[in-house]
């Protein structure tokens, strides 16, 4: 451990290793297998990537997304550690080359796609080679029950088959125990110790707002929290994803579409201009977001309902891996729930495949109409508890109101049944209103005991029946356009055996913040314009060496840079996120940079007084 202890150190520039990496990091170099579940953040790269350089050989890198092993590669570079990757996107030369460095025990790192890593050819040229251990990045792809299922995760124990004795390490940053079960019986990891932590990401805060108009929703949280900042906007369809990037970009902002219709080569693209350029931001289907290591987005916003917990826990979770203050922020709404669930009825899944989404969809909804702690909410999911309220959630900062809505759910339910169950919401609603259409006059609904019956308006009417639908009172009957249809749950409430109490409609268009900052605000206020030049500074060396701005520097480091003002190289050493490379890199550059920008801030204030 005294050499991980000094890679980490020396390659890294990290005093300490942090959570159980130092547990996980010992049973590698030992040659036992490990499987890890840390939240996204939490350093689990630096689990597999420091035993793969202490151990003889080169560690294999089983990594499900192409697009982004050479981002990896490049960091992995500027910290002195020989990577490399095999993929398609290389020339047959590349390749070869790759090959003879493998052969020659040169390379500490190899990415490789789980399809490559199956194949004859490239088992026959491990089976050449040393290896010092595999690492199964993204393990939960291995689940059929989960949300990124990948069927070629399965087969490979072909790895253990070939190599029995080498280490392996499986990763995920989401898993419940149906996962990781399925992840130890699919990858016979049934030996391998299993490294559980926390899944709490306490620097986010978790907000849902419900209602209509989405975007303007979405704009107003924009513009009050994250005006220049990156981030991701999550829609459930690509016409919705090239909407939104359309209407984003036509309010001003960098937005770019990423979904599966677009040609690789714009993928590509946007996602380099997402990774390399600041402030922007990518609006895209789930297809986006796997592996993506920018450590600054400040915010992921779903502007439709995830299918569950584990795909909103993986989507926002790439948000604030530099463990800064960030926002997951959700729209939802009555249409989300109704969509869902025609797309879970639609499925040509199996009874218990379906109970299983059901399961998980209902708990999704659950964690929505949540009028305590979110993050308590979210936890117990996994598994895991809080004993007390978060505080950074928008239900802990601003409780929502409650109200007993018993009556307005009986009218409403009973309006259901005297339409005859027919009819959408709209149609319901307005005949609780007593607005009194021509649809409604042909169908003699008019003439209904609850024609009119309610005092609620059309906003709040839509509220109850999205609770109503969300807490399985009511379901949209695909197969009748949409037409509410109740459950034997319905018969307690409409007897009076109980009682419902409901969120109150928010008619607020204020948003809720956070109390948490972003990074380099809490700086000194001397030490801000330093802040701000290095910035410019790195994206002007960013830009020079075609890498992002954050494979150079994180901004941690920066604000450590702008507190401490290094004066020498071995001032400078000490700055959390420099390693020797780095050292080497831009240590002359950076003590040059900040000495003559002291000098500067001191001619000035001479010339001010």
């Amino acid at each position: 451990m005294s050499q991980a202890l000094d890679i980490l150190r020396s390659r890294f520039g990290y005093a300490q290793f942090r959570f159980q990496q130092q547990q996980i990091i010992d049973c590698l170099i030992s040659g036992q297998d490990a499987l890890v579940l840390m939240p996204t953040g939490g350093g689990k790269s630096l689990c597999y990537q420091i035993p793969a350089m202490v151990r003889d050989g080169t560690g294999i890198i089983i990594s499900p997304l192409i697009a982004l092993m050479q981002d990896q590669v490049d960091a992995l570079a500027l910290n002195g550690i020989n990577a490399a990757f095999l993929n398609s996107t290389q020339t047959l030369e590349q390749q070869r080359l790759v090959r003879r460095q493998l052969h020659a025990n040169e390379i500490d790192l190899l990415y490789v796609a789980p399809e490559r890593a199956l194949g004859d050819d490239f088992l026959e040229m491990l089976a050449d080679c040393r290896i010092a251990l595999f690492a199964i990045d993204e393990a939960h792809c291995v689940s059929q029950w989960g949300h990124d299922f990948r069927p070629d995760y399965q087969k490979l124990t072909r790895l253990h088959e070939h190599f029995p004795e080498i280490p392996r390490i499986a990763l995920t940053a989401t898993a419940d125990q149906r996962t990781l079960r399925e992840i130890e019986q699919q990858l016979q990891l049934q030996e391998a110790r299993r490294f559980v932590h926390s899944f709490d990401r306490p620097n986010l805060f978790y907000r849902v707002t419900q209602g209509d108009n989405n975007r303007q929703r979405l704009w107003r949280f924009l513009q009050q929290n994250h005006s220049a900042d990156a981030g991701i906007v999550y829609c459930l369809s690509r016409k919705r994803v090239e909407e939104t990037a359309r209407w984003l970009s036509d309010k001003g902002r960098l937005a770019l579409p990423y979904h599966a219709g677009l040609d690789k080569h714009t993928r590509a693209e946007h996602q380099r201009i997402f990774l390399q350029q600041e402030g922007v931001i990518i609006v895209a289907t789930i297809a986006f977001g796997m592996g993506i290591d920018k450590p600054d987005v400040r915010f992921v916003a779903h502007l439709n309902l995830p299918k569950n917990l584990e795909s909103y826990y993986q989507e926002t979770g790439r948000a604030g891996r530099d463990g800064e203050p960030a926002d997951a922020w959700m729209a939802y709404g009555l249409q989300d729930i109704i969509t869902l669930r025609q797309m879970m009825a639609q499925s040509d899944a199996d009874d218990q495949f379906k109970r299983v989404l059901h399961h998980k969809m209902e708990a999704m909804l659950g964690f929505c109409e949540q009028t305590g702690c979110r993050r308590q909410t979210l936890l117990a999911y996994f598994d895991e508890s809080l004993e007390q309220p978060c505080g950074n959630c928008d239900n802990c900062v601003e409780p929502p109101q409650t109200w007993n809505a018993t009556e307005a759910a009986r009218m409403a339910l009973s309006c259901v049944y005297r339409t005859g169950q027919r009819f959408g919401v709209n149609y319901v609603i307005d005949v609780l209103m007593g607005n009194a259409r021509d649809r409604i006059m042909q169908n003699r609904h008019d003439q209904l005991s609850t024609f009119g019956i309610g005092d609620l308006d059309n906003n709040e009417w839509r509220s109850l029946f999205r609770q109503l639908i969300a807490l399985g009172y009511l379901y949209a009957d695909i197969d009748n356009y949409g037409a509410l249809k109740m459950t034997p749950d319905c018969k307690p409430l409409l007897n009076g055996a109980k009682q419902l109490l409901l969120r109150k409609f928010e008619r607020s268009s204020k948003v809720v913040k956070s109390k948490t900052t972003k990074p380099g605000t809490e700086l000194q206020a001397a030490d801000t314009p330093l802040f701000e030049a290095l910035r410019l500074h790195r994206k002007q060396l960013a830009q020079e060496q075609g890498v992002p701005p954050y494979v150079i520097l994180h901004d941690k480091t920066l604000a450590a840079i702008c507190e401490q003002r290094p004066d020498s190289i071995e001032e400078l050493e000490l700055i959390p996120g420099i390693g020797a490379r780095k050292l080497e890199l831009y240590g002359e550059d950076l003590i040059q940079f900040t000495r003559q920008y002291s000098r500067d801030e001191l001619i000035l204030a001479d010339e001010t007084d």
